[in-house]
């Protein structure tokens, strides 16, 4: 739909789940924008589960009702701060996340939910995209031999984009 012609993360997780056998593959979704095609390839995939926020209502109008019991999305609303976010990552996803005991965690790393990002109209900064790729990171550790993959999906004001991205990265890295 305009942003995505093909689902990086979504052909990833098939090809981990086809050549390797894995049997639960994560994906963590924090773009402003829903990934209805992420959503659309693996929603009749048991081995998949999906975690995500997005902006709500906001193009591409879709994801508040998720297709299936494997898809968890969490419509949030304009000017959403950290504080909601977090609340979000610490009460939903990582019980989830650990309930599910990931092998491997792809990320769909989208900044374009930062407060300086005209692109939405949500409030997340770099010290959020730090705290939750930490949080991952754990999950990792615990249940995946600290498998990640983390992919760009998202980020048009260059400044935040750069400062989310060396946040993410230097964890990522770092931890």
């Amino acid at each position: 739909m305009d942003f995505v012609f093909l689902s990086n993360v979504a052909i990833a997780a098939k090809h981990a789940i086809a050549a390797y056998g894995l049997e639960r593959v994560a994906i963590v979704d924090f773009d402003v924008h829903h990934g209805n095609g992420t959503e659309d390839c693996l929603w009749d995939e048991p081995r998949a589960l999906m975690v995500s926020i997005f902006q709500h209502p906001f193009f591409p109008y879709s994801g508040d009702v998720p297709m299936a019991d494997n898809m968890h999305n969490i419509a949030m609303p304009r000017a959403t701060k950290s504080a909601e976010f977090r609340e979000v990552v610490t009460q939903q996803w990582l019980p989830l996340l650990n309930e599910y005991q990931p092998q491997l965690i792809l990320i769909s790393a989208g900044f374009d939910a930062h407060l300086e990002d005209e692109m939405g109209s949500m409030g997340l900064v770099e010290a959020d995209y730090a705290w939750v790729t930490q949080q991952l990171m754990k999950v990792a550790a615990r249940y995946s031999e600290q498998r990640i993959v983390s992919m760009l999906e998202g980020g048009y004001d260059l400044s935040a984009l750069a400062r989310s991205v060396t946040e993410h990265v230097r964890v990522l890295v770092d931890d």
